[in-house]
């Protein structure tokens, strides 16, 4: 049976940016730059780059910098077409959704990935959907999403992005209990999450990108708090496993930068500075000079 078309997809960007104050003090930690687009929109332009039509964001209180992002700026735009600066124009239609093309819930209680995600049920319906954490910054060719869907459409059934970690590392992730293995796709067996390194199953790790079945939903209906006294979308997934479409996980072609850590910020922020050619060949002379000074300081 073919696999449904995937047209949804679900952001989880209630979470309050601790890991970056005082800066997410006054904005969201989504909004954050990294060159001169924030986080979120990265998340978006993969999504797009899908297929995905029909945005949805789970959010909280503090987040309306969000909604004002993705919203037309009349002012802005007519001061930018004055000027005739129509390089920037161009550049802003990236940032804008049509009218109900994205929608907001609130997660008024901060009870882990799998209970933000529950919360956007409704809107979910009774088809599968993807689900895009924009911490994670995936740089890849054709993008992370896209690669999903193409093997999605071949498995059917739950599929995650999946990577290996160093084995000290698993405790940080939910893991993967590995099956048959075909190289870039694993029937997926079962899923810990954030396992000591001497009791995870692999070192395969989840990474933000989900494709789920609505049965993931009927299943986060029943859960109970788990692993860090919150509801696990990794336990949700995970019962999916013995069910005929199965779980698969995706070694997908690319590069992960971890953006809700300061260190991964600053390794996306270098690496993504690199990868443009307006940029690269100052940047790329300021970061040797630097790094001769400081050798030379030792």
């Amino acid at each position: 049976m073919k696999a449904k078309k995937i047209t949804k997809a679900v952001f989880p960007v209630a979470g309050l940016g601790t890991r970056f104050l005082p800066a997410t003090k006054s904005i969201p930690k989504e909004i954050m730059t990294l060159v001169d687009r924030p986080l979120i929109q990265y998340a978006i332009d993969e999504a797009r780059a899908a297929g995905i039509r029909e945005f949805i964001f789970v959010t909280a209180r503090g987040k309306s910098a969000l909604e004002d992002y993705f919203d037309h700026a009349p002012e802005l735009e007519s001061e930018l077409r004055k000027k005739g600066k129509t390089d920037l124009l161009e550049m802003l239609k990236d940032t804008n959704m049509d009218s109900g093309a994205i929608a907001y819930v609130r997660q008024n209680r901060a009870m882990g990935l799998g209970h933000a995600v529950w919360c956007a049920r409704r809107l979910i319906g009774n088809e599968p959907f993807a689900v895009l954490l924009p911490d994670d910054v995936i740089a890849a060719d054709p993008p992370c999403l896209q690669q999903m869907v193409e093997a999605h459409a071949q498995t059917g059934g739950c599929m995650v992005a999946a990577m290996e970690v160093a084995p000290s590392r698993t405790s940080s992730y939910g893991v993967l209990d590995v099956g048959s293995d075909t190289g870039s796709i694993v029937r997926v067996r079962g899923m810990v999450e954030k396992p000591r390194p001497e009791e995870a199953p692999s070192n395969l790790a989840v990474i933000g990108r989900y494709i789920l079945t609505p049965k993931v939903l009927t299943n986060l209906n029943r859960m109970k708090q788990g692993t860090g006294g919150e509801i696990q979308l990794t336990d949700a997934i995970a019962e999916e496993t013995g069910s005929a479409s199965g779980v698969h996980g995706l070694r997908f072609r690319g590069q992960r930068y971890d953006c809700g850590s300061k260190i991964g910020f600053l390794q996306a922020t270098v690496a993504f500075g690199l990868s443009r050619p307006d940029l690269c060949g100052e940047f790329e002379v300021f970061l040797h000079e630097l790094l001769a000074m400081q050798k030379a300081a030792q």
